[in-house]
């Protein structure tokens, strides 16, 4: 399965979230599955994708050529893309699930696209939360009082899950 991942180009204040980023990389290749991500070295995408490598899996990276400097050229496959919109089509494009790890505005903007296209019936892949520590409860809520206010139809969640633990994980993969 090729599992898309969007997760922080920084490492975050706490070493929980390294942590986490190394867990799911050494699941994702134990599982003899294929990482595709945003094809960087920094932060946790480089955490990441080392630990895929590490325990012997496949990587796709997907990045624009503007951020040539991290880009990761230890990966099976690296795609150099024009821009942030045809990385983030490629990256959904080629994911049979997509998983958010702790990230920024970036990480919450692909894994909108990914359930607004959830909710489309463009696809039926699975949309991942790693809710670690509460991270994204906010966003939970959010989602809760958008079919609260009637703003959207609880059905449109369906597929998205939010798991506080790696090894959660693990029955999905």
């Amino acid at each position: 399965m090729n599992i898309t991942v969007f997760l922080g180009s920084n490492p975050g204040r706490d070493e929980k979230y390294t942590t986490l980023a190394a867990e799911v990389g050494k699941m994702i290749a134990e599982g003899g599955h294929t990482l595709v991500y945003g094809g960087a070295t920094n932060g946790l995408m480089g955490i990441l994708a080392r630990n895929v490598r590490d325990h012997g899996g496949h990587i796709l990276g997907v990045i624009p050529g503007f951020f040539h400097e991290v880009q990761n050229t230890d990966v099976d496959e690296l795609v150099v893309v024009q821009n942030m919109q045809e990385r983030k089509k490629l990256l959904m494009d080629r994911g049979s699930m997509y998983i958010a790890l702790p990230g920024g505005i970036g990480t919450l903007e692909e894994m909108a696209d990914a359930i607004s296209a959830l909710k489309l019936k463009h696809h039926h892949n699975l949309c991942i939360f790693m809710n670690l520590d509460g991270y994204y409860e906010p966003l939970k809520a959010m989602l809760q009082k958008m079919y609260d206010e009637g703003f959207a139809d609880p059905a449109s969640l369906e597929g998205v899950l939010f798991l506080n633990h790696a090894e959660d994980l693990g029955r999905y993969l």
